[in-house]
C-alpha cells in the first residue's frame, strides 16, 4: 500500500518538476566541470552518492545543507542559492496524491482518522523506511531517500502551521502491531508524544474495544481552506480520490466528529501511550 502518497515502482513513479530536473542538471554539470565523480562530490559535500542521484535526476528535494555544501565545493558561484528557491516541493510524492498535498500546505483545519498505518504527517524516520522497506515491488535506494525527504517536507507543516489545527485520531491496534519492532514502536511512540506537545496538534486514540464506532468504514481525511471550502481525501492501494462533493464532505465530518467522542479524551490518549511504551 502507498503511504500518504508516496509511491514505488510501477505506473505509480513520482514524475520529477521541471524545476527539479533543471536544478540536478545544473549540479552534474558543475560536478562534472569540477572533475568529480558522483561518490568524490558526495563525500565532499557528506551525503552519500545516492543522494546526490536523486538531486542530478530531479527526484528529490535538495536539503538546504546539500545546497550550502555544494556551494563551497563547486566554487560558490551561487548559482545553486539562486535556484534552489524556485524548486517545487513535489518530489516522491504520487501525481494522484499531489492535489491533496497542496491543499494541504495551505489548510486552517486538517482531520485524520486512520486504521490501516500510522499517517505519514506523524511518521517517525525509522518507521517510514519500514513501511518504504515493506512496498512491493521493492524500492531501490534513491526511490526510498525521495520518499523519505517528501515526507519529512509534509511534517513541516505541523511546525511551520502554528495557526492551523491538526487533529488525528489513531487506532490502539497500529502500535501494537509492533511494525518494524520494539524498537521502531517505541522510537515512533515517542515520536507521537513530542508531536502531541504542539498546541496546534490534537492526538487520541480509538481504544482497541470499543462496542460503538462511527469510522468502521474506512480511513477519514478532511481539510478546510482559508477560504472556509471543506474537502476530503481517500486513498487506495495504488490510486486517491480528492472529495469535493458538499454532502459527501459532510457525512465524513459528522462520523469524525462521532469518531471525537468516542476516542480517549486527550489526556487519557497520552496515558495509554505512556503506558503502552512502557511496556514495550
Amino acid at each position: 500500500m502507498a503511504v500518504d502518497g508516496a509511491v514505488g515502482t510501477g505506473g505509480g513513479e513520482p514524475e520529477a518538476s521541471d524545476s527539479l530536473r533543471t536544478f540536478g542538471a545544473v549540479v552534474q554539470a558543475l560536478r562534472e566541470h569540477a572533475g568529480l565523480s558522483r561518490e568524490e562530490f558526495g563525500e565532499r559535500v557528506r551525503f552519500s552518492k545516492h543522494t546526490v542521484a536523486s538531486v542530478e535526476l530531479g527526484r528529490r528535494m535538495p536539503d538546504p545543507t546539500f545546497v550550502e555544501r555544494a556551494e563551497e565545493v563547486l566554487g560558490n558561484t551561487g548559482a545553486l542559492r539562486k535556484a534552489v528557491g524556485h524548486l517545487g516541493r513535489q518530489p516522491g510524492l504520487a501525481a494522484w496524491f499531489r492535489q491533496w498535498a497542496r491543499l494541504e500546505g495551505t489548510a486552517i483545519t486538517l482531520y485524520t482518522y486512520e486504521c490501516r498505518m500510522v499517517p505519514g504527517l506523524l511518521q517517525s524516520e525509522a518507521y517510514a523506511r519500514q513501511l518504504f522497506a515493506d512496498e512491493l515491488p521493492p524500492l531501490d535506494d534513491e526511490q526510498v531517500e525521495a520518499q523519505w525527504a517528501a515526507q519529512a517536507d509534509r511534517q513541516r507543516l505541523l511546525r511551520d502551521r502554528p495557526n492551523s489545527a491538526f487533529s488525528f485520531i489513531l487506532e490502539e491496534h497500529l502500535l501494537l502491531r509492533l511494525t518494524g519492532g520494539v524498537g521502531v514502536t517505541r522510537g515512533l511512540i515517542d515520536h507521537i508524544m513530542e508531536v502531541a506537545q504542539l498546541r496546534n496538534v490534537e492526538i487520541q486514540i480509538m481504544p482497541l474495544v470499543r462496542e460503538s464506532h462511527a469510522g468502521l468504514h474506512g480511513p477519514i481525511r478532511l481539510l478546510e481552506t482559508p477560504e472556509n471550502q471543506w474537502f476530503a481525501y481517500n486513498e487506495g492501494q495504488q490510486s486517491g480520490l480528492l472529495i469535493s462533493d458538499s454532502k459527501v464532505v459532510s457525512v465524513l465530518k459528522q462520523r469524525y466528529a462521532r469518531m471525537r467522542s468516542q476516542a480517549l479524551t486527550l489526556v487519557d490518549s497520552m496515558s495509554l501511550l505512556e503506558r503502552m511504551r512502557g511496556e514495550l
